[in-house]
């Protein structure tokens, strides 16, 4: 059986005294995100054993082996710059892969890929903003405990297939105060904020590769991703004309003969 998530831990890591709210744990929900919706209390991490009604980027679903993954969801307050919390969270998870060593790279915005696996996907992340615009509900599902055959697409890879036996509980405390530290430096601004964009392009594996970025209107454009802009945006250039992706899916094009692409 796999070891479950430990509440009474994780709170003494995550303390209200600095500003966190209760620690909630679902052996079985709908959507952790949709959980947070619901509770809108700012800092109060959700997690649950198996959702029902996961759902990723540009609506794709997905569901969870119970116990296998780190499915949770965090309300936090809206940064002046809210593109950048996305790619926040993001990096967050790959500092927290890095203590327990998992060397892992990001391709924009928040797809977090593990080299050592063929650049297959550990974790995906999706945020929400709340109707009032005054938070984001920031969703993280990490692939964990999980064996070849569970992982539903070729193209995922977990923490125990690259070698790396994790406490779920430890990880999950991580991740969350990486994200509240990225958070305070955006909510500040200045050089604060410009450590954490220098941070993620540094993180970035999309940045020089050639890419095909599907659009929101159903078409494929192949560029090349040059960098990523103030905004959180990333900025490709094709025919000699730059262009910024604000929305919408981007694939990193390998040579032939290689893995199927993230």
């Amino acid at each position: 059986m796999l070891p479950p998530i430990d509440v009474q831990r994780l709170t003494t890591a995550l303390p209200t005294s600095q500003g966190w709210g209760a620690v909630v744990h679902r052996e079985v929900t709908g959507s952790t995100n949709a959980d947070v919706l619901e509770r809108a209390v700012p800092w109060s991490p959700v997690l649950a054993d198996l959702q029902t009604a996961g759902r990723g980027r540009l609506g794709r679903a997905w569901q969870e082996v119970p116990g296998a993954g780190l499915a949770m969801s965090v309300l936090v307050p809206t940064v002046p710059a809210p593109g950048w919390l996305p790619l926040a969270a993001g990096l967050a998870v790959r500092s927290a892969l890095t203590e327990v060593g998992v060397a892992a790279e990001l391709k924009w915005p928040n797809d977090v890929l593990v080299p050592a696996d063929g650049d297959r996907k550990v974790c995906g992340v999706l945020c929400q903003m709340l109707p009032s615009g005054t938070g984001v509900v920031v969703g993280i599902g990490i692939n964990v405990h999980h064996e070849r055959d569970q992982l539903p697409v070729a193209t995922a890879t977990s923490l125990r297939l690259v070698g790396a036996q994790v406490d779920r509980t430890d990880l999950a405390a991580s991740v969350l105060r990486g994200l509240r530290g990225l958070h305070a430096d955006l909510a500040t601004g200045d050089e604060r904020a410009k450590g954490v964009h220098l941070a993620y392009r540094e993180a970035c594996g999309t940045i020089g590769r050639l890419v095909d970025v599907h659009r929101p209107d159903g078409s494929v454009v192949t560029a090349t991703a040059t960098g990523v802009d103030d905004d959180g945006r990333l900025v490709v250039s094709a025919d000699g004309r730059s262009d910024t992706v604000a929305a919408g899916d981007v694939q990193h094009i390998r040579p032939a003969g290689t893995s199927p692409r993230p």
